[in-house]
């Protein structure tokens, strides 16, 4: 019993501590997802706005060509004045000219001086030029340290203009987005050199990989890469993680604070029951039953009733499920059979006087219930007595088979066997196809249902005819009007139980009752 008790503890410590844990564990899942995704927005966000100005440059680039283009028939001499102007004045541009093939021949740059585009973007692999190029690369002949791009378009008569564009400003306007969150960011045009700021990310974390968003233009080859360094990702959760924690927190305390209530009943029953048990707070009630054939009193269901030390009445459905839920039911049901006994040993009762018994399923389904049911009949065996146990439907008789073997061995040994409820549950029928019964004890809510002597139930009539049909003895629960008892009279009802004929009574109250015979029925005319 310690060894139980102890194990309960521990479960409920167990309970307690998952209960409080829960809410941090969700919390942490749930941020590191919510931090992913803030994340991911963020990445996003960068990239679409390294995007959205490599997109606006690069139209004013070629803008900047085709506006070139309408000087390539003209001579360098004249035109190479204009071409200083808006090479100078022109935003964001390096350097821009007129080209023959691959001859630069006046540029914002050099002027008149003769030069190539191949050496200009120093990358002889170019020959021959392409009608048309946008690239990004390492740097210029005249800026070979710094990035730039490309804008290149020549006609097929091979007069040509290009626009070069500072790779200074895409690199200020990356670094100013990203170094906050100390983002590496990439720009690359048409998979030529690859421009980047922030730091290489080398960071090795078992939970966090580096995130990296890709995403590419749908108007000229432009690609754009956002990674995000493990620390920065840490930092992300680490932050949204504070933002939740207090609630999950407060969730915490509440969980365990309902978890505490629960287990505190749960503990506080089982212990109840048996200081109730030890400290004989339960006594029994027995409700008398009439033999509507004989007109006198057939027998009596015992009911268990609990009174704590207060005075409180505990009512009997919930300290019953309660027992039955936390594996209380088989010893309160061996108190039960304990009191019986000793309330029986001063009843004057007649021959075959009926003691009807509810037993639970799970006191059916263990193996000390044949013998402790043996035991009470022998305590019992000086009085005329028919005991009747009473299968209730509050929980599942799984063990069919076996439990119908151990009620046919006690039936051959005399102890009589009823439904209780009959109706009310899922088993019912199945009982009835399972086990030998001698009574079916009829529901009263189907009892209810009467409302005239000539009217029809036909649930209620169905039960009776299927009873008659297996020649079981039908007894009606819950009768409180002369109708209602004439009713199942007139349809072959013998027995009933109800407040039309007595209330359930203290154990000296019933002797003084029982001392009374052939106590007739409120507003019956008895033969």
């Amino acid at each position: 019993m310690l060894a139980s008790i102890r194990k309960r503890r521990e479960r409920s410590w167990q309970l307690l501590l998952a209960a409080g844990l829960l809410p941090l564990m969700l919390c942490l899942v749930f941020t590191y997802f919510a931090a992913q995704q803030l994340e991911k927005r963020q990445q996003i966000g960068t990239a679409q706005a390294v995007l959205s100005q490599a997109e606006r440059i690069s139209d004013l680039a070629w803008g900047m060509v085709d506006y070139l283009q309408t000087y390539d028939h003209l001579a360098c001499d004249s035109v190479s004045s204009e071409i200083q102007r808006v090479g100078s004045t022109a935003a964001y541009f390096r350097s821009v000219g007129l080209t023959a093939g691959n001859t630069v021949l006046c540029s914002s740059a050099y002027g008149l001086n003769p030069g190539t585009v191949s050496v200009m973007i120093r990358d002889p692999k170019a020959l021959p030029l392409p009608p048309q190029m946008n690239k990004s690369i390492s740097g210029s002949s005249g800026v070979p340290g710094r990035p730039a791009v490309i804008f290149f378009r020549q006609k097929p008569s091979g007069e040509g203009a290009f626009a070069m564009v500072d790779g200074q400003y895409l690199i200020d306007f990356m670094h100013a987005l990203g170094q906050p969150r100390d983002y590496q960011v990439s720009l690359q045009f048409d998979h030529g050199y690859i421009i980047k700021t922030g730091r290489a990310q080398r960071d090795q974390h078992w939970l966090f990989s580096t995130p990296v968003y890709h995403i590419s233009s749908t108007r000229y080859p432009i690609d754009i890469s956002v990674a995000t360094p493990v620390s920065e990702a840490l930092s992300t959760w680490r932050q949204v993680f504070l933002t939740f924690l207090p609630m999950a927190a407060i969730l915490s305390l509440v969980l365990m604070a309902l978890a505490s209530n629960w287990l505190r009943r749960k503990m506080s029953y089982q212990d109840e029951i048996r200081r109730g048990i030890r400290n004989h707070e339960f006594s029994v009630n027995y409700q008398p039953v009439y033999d509507a054939e004989r007109s006198r009193c057939a027998g009596a269901e015992a009911l268990l009733r609990w009174q704590r030390p207060d005075g409180e009445w505990v009512r009997p459905d919930m300290f019953i499920a309660a027992a039955e839920a936390e594996g209380m039911i088989i010893p309160l049901t061996q108190h039960l059979l304990e009191l019986i006994a000793e309330d029986v040993d001063h009843w004057p009762v007649p021959p075959n006087f009926h003691l009807g018994i509810n037993v639970a399923a799970e006191h059916l389904q263990h193996p000390c219930f044949v013998e402790d049911i043996r035991r009470f009949a022998a305590r019992l065996a000086h009085k005329p007595l028919v005991i009747i146990l009473e299968l209730t439907e509050r929980s599942l008789i799984s063990e069919g088979e076996e439990v119908a073997a151990k009620l046919a061995t006690l039936r051959r040994e005399g102890i009589e066997i009823a439904i209780d409820d009959f109706g009310t549950g899922n088993c019912s029928l199945s009982y009835l196809q399972t086990f030998q019964l001698d009574y079916l004890k009829i529901d009263r809510g189907f009892i209810n249902a009467i409302e005239c002597l000539e009217g029809e139930t036909p649930v209620l009539d169905a039960i009776i005819n299927l009873s008659h049909k297996l020649n079981l003895q039908i007894l009606g629960e819950g009768v409180e009007t002369p109708l209602q008892y004439q009713y199942l009279k007139n349809h072959g009802v013998a027995f009933i139980q109800g407040f039309l004929y007595a209330r359930p009574m203290s154990n000296e109250a019933l002797i003084h009752w029982l001392l009374q015979e052939n106590r007739p029925l409120p507003g019956i005319v008895t033969p």
